[in-house]
């Protein structure tokens, strides 16, 4: 089935990503946007674009009943989710299925299981990937709580079953500190997602984040696309991913990725997607969760590859085969992302009118972004502007690339992260590969 029509339910820089593989294969275009939008490249870009409400995302963006209503009156075949917003909706992809529209990504079910923590553990615990020892499903009460902890031994952490971006989550030290940590997780759950379910898991310390790329098609059919280096990241949130990971050897590699394939088709997956774990200082790995779409760092898979995994995306929910090999990184890439914020104030969100825009050129260098100089960000969204990959033939080379590249990228009017990286690409541990997801805790980030 060649799709013809492809409505793209997501705004920004993953939107225009999506346009561009669209129109090399041949299929039109749906944007859809917020009245905060009007102006984004996205916008400009597509082959048809429709208006889906104001800014705020519950009316626009999160809103089903509005998305299909843009896809009835554009004729659209397919919807994309992009990431984000209703990517990772199980709902979403029940309505796209009664519609008859194809939603590009996994199915329902596949969505459920894994966006369900504790059910995930549970499918992985079955397929025989290592997982975090934890408390056997939820945590009931505060009772139940302690004797888990005290199973498992502090240090422990406190999760929300639904959670993501670290939103829930709080690491208990001592048994003194568990009552209260654990009020505040479910506090901060329930106000997030509604949901105030919390289980726990033994704290890996010193742990590297190191995802793997799966690729699943509609016949069973699983592979992985090598692994990405997620470790430096504040507050949970990435703010550089690099492949191959300069902590990774060759067997872990095959380890982690027939446990990754392994975990895809535990549940037949069908899509794009990405298996995450948590590796401690001595390359024991754990499953962490899975992510059933694209994600933000794709490009530098795409990279060290050479392989543009959303047409994989859209060939696969065509009905095409996949090669059914692994890749391997045979460069070296690294992404750095670009945020409207003040990295020497807490990083705090720097929305605005950018007054001047210069990208970075030359050779092995690709920029993902959908602003340009006089672009207004609006305040309501995500503060991702821009995502800077390097690509090279040594990790060294791509640092040294990534200190040039952002020295000519130019963005005034508003505060972005970029001071942030290149006193990061300078850092002698970083540049050693020698850091974990606690590396930022003691980073120098004064002005």
């Amino acid at each position: 089935m060649q799709f013809n029509k492809i409505l793209i339910a997501n705004r920004g820089e993953i939107a225009l990503r999506i346009i561009r593989t669209c129109r090399e294969m041949g299929i039109k275009t749906v944007a859809v946007y917020s009245t905060a939008d009007r102006e984004s490249l996205h916008v400009r870009f597509a082959d048809e674009a429709v208006c889906i409400g104001p800014p705020s995302s519950a009316e626009s963006y999160l809103s089903i009943p509005r998305i299909m209503a843009a896809v009835e009156i554009t004729n659209a075949d397919a919807i994309h989710p992009g990431y984000g917003f209703l990517a990772e909706n199980a709902e979403f992809a029940e309505v796209c299925g009664e519609y008859g529209i194809k939603f590009i990504g996994p199915t329902a079910e596949q969505i459920r299981k894994m966006g369900d923590k504790i059910t995930a553990k549970e499918t992985m615990v079955k397929a025989g990937v290592p997982v975090i020892p934890g408390s056997e499903g939820l945590v009931k009460d505060l009772k139940h709580g302690l004797k888990s902890a005290k199973e498992v031994g502090y240090p422990v952490i406190i999760k929300a079953t639904a959670g993501g971006g670290g939103k829930g989550m709080r690491v208990v030290w001592e048994e003194k500190d568990f009552e209260n940590a654990y009020s505040m997780a479910r506090n901060e759950s329930k106000a997030s997602f509604g949901n105030d379910g919390v289980y726990i898991e033994k704290f890996v310390e010193e742990p590297r984040h190191i995802e793997f790329q799966i690729a699943g098609d509609q016949f069973g059919t699983v592979v992985h696309l090598s692994e990405r280096d997620c470790s430096i990241q504040r507050r949970h949130q990435k703010l550089v991913e690099e492949s191959p990971s300069p902590f990774m050897t060759d067997e872990l590699r095959e380890e982690m990725g027939n446990a990754a394939i392994k975990a895809g088709k535990a549940i037949n997956y069908e899509g794009v997607g990405t298996i995450e774990f948590l590796v401690d200082k001595y390359r024991n790995f754990y499953f962490m969760e899975m992510n059933t779409r694209i994600q933000v760092e794709h490009p530098v898979t795409e990279e060290v590859i050479d392989h543009d995994l959303i047409k994989e995306q859209i060939k696969i929910a065509q009905g095409e085969p996949i090669s059914g090999k692994n890749y391997y990184p045979t460069l070296f890439a690294m992404e750095c992302r670009i945020n409207a914020e003040d990295p020497f104030h807490g990083f705090r969100p720097s929305p605005g009118r950018i007054t001047s825009f210069h990208s970075s050129k030359g050779h092995g260098v690709r920029v993902d972004t959908h602003v340009y100089a006089g672009y207004t960000i609006p305040p309501y969204y995500d503060s991702l502007i821009a995502k800077l990959i390097c690509r090279a033939r040594t990790r060294e080379e791509v640092i040294r690339k990534m200190e040039r590249a952002l020295d000519e990228f130019i963005i005034e009017g508003v505060k972005t992260t970029v001071p942030f990286h290149q006193r990061l690409m300078k850092d002698p541990n970083f540049r050693e590969g020698n850091f974990n997801t606690s590396f930022l805790n003691d980073f120098d980030l004064k002005a």
